[in-house]
């Protein structure tokens, strides 16, 4: 079948997937997540196959790697989606007009939702279970990475809809091939909107060929900035989360800001980054704090090219600023709008930094490991929005539904 007649067939799909009752639904998504479960041996090997044309030290490898663990978490997300309240159906809106017209604003799906992603094979049944529960079509495209994975993952989506008398053409998996990509990005009339999700590369291509309406995700170059009141305590454990907890992540940090009174405490705040082996590129007041204490080899001078960076592995640039005005401005100009937080006892500077950085996700006292849709409640994400149409921030159910006005009258005619 040819990648054309698929979206064709996705297309065709896309009314009758709007119509199934929400219990139909979660059934279906609690079958997947069930074969996630009983189907690990068989996702595990396939994933074998990918990991083994990956060099381990490729930033991209732990996004790739799929454990039991990691396959029962998934399982988890598919389940705490089907248990969510349906975004379907809901008035957003109504009113009664002088003239005796009822008019509302009802929640639809978007269609026919393409998403285009790397070596993120859990992006496969995080935006089926989405775009299922929301009424909407995925066709995906994964990378050439994930390959087997993904298709592994599509034969239990598959197998399911099967069991329930569901066209497959609800979930799509085109081939890894970059003509897949340029024909899912040129389907005017086929594709309702398609969301890259990966590296800044991918998503420049995506905003700069599509002729299709597209969602930008993914892209994050995030900060963190330990003010002068911070509890240093809380800050050495929120920015070593943040750094550690998965570097090849958007939402891992990228760049550490400190306040300049904070400077003899450099050594403190780092010293698990040490442990973790995390390679430091740092201004030169924070290289010279630092120096004869970070292990050498670990510690490096920070060029201009090291602000603004999104490693995607253990790595981070610090830079020691006067005062907050600074940091603001820092993060301003270097900011991917993504992720951003402040570590800080002044209520005052938490609330300027809340007034004046403009990113989709703000934390005061947190990490940003936060920035998940799952721990926003969401259930799971389709991808964590950084512009400021239609959605931004973490993608969940609600944000794959659009709305239509439905008007009832009595044979109003107007002059």
């Amino acid at each position: 079948m040819t990648i054309m007649s698929e979206l064709i067939n996705a297309k065709k799909a896309a009314p009758a997937l709007a119509c199934l009752s929400d219990v139909t639904r979660n059934h279906v998504l609690e079958d997947v997540a069930r074969l996630l479960v009983e189907k690990t041996p068989d996702v595990i090997e396939a994933n074998q196959k990918d990991l083994a044309q990956m060099p381990k030290n490729d930033p991209m490898y732990d996004r790739l790697l799929l454990t039991p663990e990691r396959l029962q978490g998934m399982a988890v997300e598919a389940r705490t989606v089907a248990g969510l309240p349906s975004p379907l159906g809901q008035t957003l809106f109504q009113t009664t007009r002088p003239n005796g017209l009822e008019i509302t604003r009802v929640s639809v799906p978007l269609g026919v939702v393409g998403m285009i992603y790397e070596a993120r094979p859990n992006v496969t049944v995080d935006v089926f279970s989405l775009c299922f529960k929301s009424g909407n079509v995925a066709v995906l495209k994964g990378g050439k990475e994930a390959d087997h994975t993904n298709k592994a993952l599509m034969r239990l989506i598959h197998d399911t809809l099967d069991h329930h008398k569901l066209p497959k053409s609800a979930a799509t998996l085109l081939p890894a091939t970059r003509q897949a990509t340029g024909e899912l990005l040129q389907a005017v009339g086929l594709v309702d909107v398609c969301i890259p999700r990966g590296s800044k590369s991918l998503i420049d291509f995506v905003r700069t060929t599509a002729r299709v309406p597209i969602i930008e995700t993914g892209a994050g170059v995030v900060h963190t900035y330990i003010d002068e009141s911070a509890d240093l305590v809380m800050a050495k454990d929120i920015l070593t989360n943040a750094k550690t907890r998965r570097t090849s992540v958007c939402n891992a940090l990228d760049c550490l800001l400190v306040h300049k009174s904070h400077l003899q405490n450099i050594i403190f705040l780092t010293k698990d980054l040490a442990r973790q082996n995390v390679e430091l590129f740092a201004d030169d007041r924070a290289y010279g704090a630092l120096a004869g204490s970070y292990p050498a080899h670990l510690c490096h001078k920070a060029t201009s090219e090291d602000f603004g960076r999104e490693f995607l592995s253990p790595k981070l640039a610090i830079k020691i600023v006067d005062h907050l005005g600074e940091a603001l401005s820092h993060m301003t100009q270097f900011s991917s709008g993504h992720s951003e937080a402040i570590v800080t006892q002044d209520n005052k500077a938490a609330e300027r930094f809340l007034r004046e950085i403009d990113a989709a996700a703000l934390y005061v006292n947190a990490s940003t490991a936060f920035t998940d849709g799952a721990q926003f409640g969401l259930g799971a994400e389709i991808g964590i929005s950084t512009q400021k149409l239609h959605a931004r921030g973490p993608m969940g159910l609600e944000a794959l539904t659009s709305y239509k006005w439905c008007v009832r009258g009595t044979g109003q005619t107007r002059a």
